[in-house]
């Protein structure tokens, strides 16, 4: 084991801790990516934490307490916050410039680059992938159509970038000695992409912080950042044909403005939230909805954790963390269509619907399963 200085500092009573490095992509808006590094830092409470763009500026130290910080030089540049995720290839090399070999095991926390850290012989790599880059894999050709970049130069640009990508993906996988994938969705993902085994480790929800104690079956609700992917735009569209229930939309993201646009006077825009206010949205619901083409979702868990039935995309994760006809209704299809059926399905037989069987299928996911599952692999 490298017997660092850094190591030197975790000898206790005769018993050697290894000291832990925590390699993020960046930090950007809150998420459940953010969550997973929270619960990392809370587990090894003497790490020091490394990123490529730290752009969460001081919202930082609620994700991580004050753990120290290594962020690359691309971080300083004007304006970056607009522009980071053009920086794809260059943010490989800086990631490839951190250098770790003060630390005995390195947990990064991917869903795209930071996998990609350099390592010895010597040190024991986790990568926790949260989803292998969906843009530069499966869903690579359905990206650039959405973003207009099927023909042209900036087309060509594109195309050749996701390729070094891709190769670079690839190969850095080789450096890592554990897989542990977020899902049995992502699980597949990364052995169709990788060729390699992975262990599933669900994400750490707070379902704690969720309990409330009625429901009142006033509306319904969803809350999610807001953006292309999580297709907030459907749930819109249906309850646009269906002004007889009211929709709460709890997030805030660059999709809001187009939102607004579509949306009908049954629909609110709460934006973003407190915890304890959401707790309230929650009491006042009658169920969660779910659109997005998650890799695991926590949302309608915690959703769930609330004692509220979940109506989602019976596809990727929350095929694997809601219960059909149990903790909610799994519609098959991202359609308009297939979520109005759904909405009367769930019309059908709410009454059925019992709050403590969603909030005992919520523990499942708990922030302390998580802990204990992770701990086995990091202190190993």
């Amino acid at each position: 084991m490298n017997m660092s200085a850094s190591t030197e500092h975790s000898v206790s009573a005769g018993v050697i801790t290894p000291t832990v490095a925590l390699v993020h992509d960046w930090f950007t808006l809150p998420g459940g990516a953010e969550k997973v590094v929270s619960e990392l830092v809370r587990l090894c409470p003497q790490s020091e934490v490394f990123t490529v763009f730290n752009q969460a500026k001081d919202g930082l130290s609620e994700i991580i307490g004050d753990r120290p910080v290594h962020v690359s030089s691309l971080n300083s540049l004007p304006f970056v916050a607009h522009y980071y995720r053009t920086l794809l290839l260059l943010a490989l090399r800086e990631v490839e410039r951190f250098d770790l070999s003060d630390f005995d095991v390195v947990v990064s926390s991917s869903a795209a680059i930071s996998k990609g850290v350099i390592t010895n012989p010597d040190q024991r790599h986790i990568a926790y992938i949260h989803s292998p880059a969906r843009y530069a894999w499966d869903l690579t050709h359905e990206y650039m159509a959405n973003h207009g970049l099927t023909r042209g130069w900036r087309g060509m640009v594109a195309r050749e970038i996701m390729h070094q990508f891709r190769n670079w993906d690839a190969r850095t996988t080789n450096g890592v000695d554990v897989l542990v994938a977020n899902s049995e969705f992502v699980r597949r993902r990364i052995w169709k992409i990788y060729r390699r085994d992975s262990l599933v480790v669900y994400p750490p929800v707070s379902t704690d912080k969720f309990r409330v104690e009625r429901h009142e079956g006033k509306h319904f609700i969803v809350a999610s950042r807001l953006v292309e992917y999580k297709r907030v735009d459907l749930l819109v569209k249906a309850f646009g044909q269906r002004p007889d229930l009211r929709l709460v939309v709890v997030g805030e993201g660059p999709e809001l403005p187009g939102l607004k646009r579509i949306s009908t006077p049954n629909i609110d825009f709460v934006g973003h939230v407190s915890a304890g206010e959401l707790r309230t949205l929650y009491a006042d619901a009658r169920a969660f909805v779910f659109a997005a083409m998650e890799d695991f979702g926590i949302a309608p868990v915690e959703a769930q954790a609330a004692g509220l039935p979940v109506i989602a995309l019976g596809a990727g994760g929350t095929s694997e963390t809601v219960i059909d006809g149990v903790t909610g209704i799994l519609f098959h299809r991202q359609s308009v269509e297939d979520i109005l059926e759904a909405l009367e399905r769930f019309e059908a037989v709410e009454a059925s619907f019992d709050p403590q069987a969603c909030i005992l299928h919520a523990e499942k996911f708990s922030d302390e399963r998580f802990r204990l599952e992770m701990k086995k692999l990091i202190y190993a």
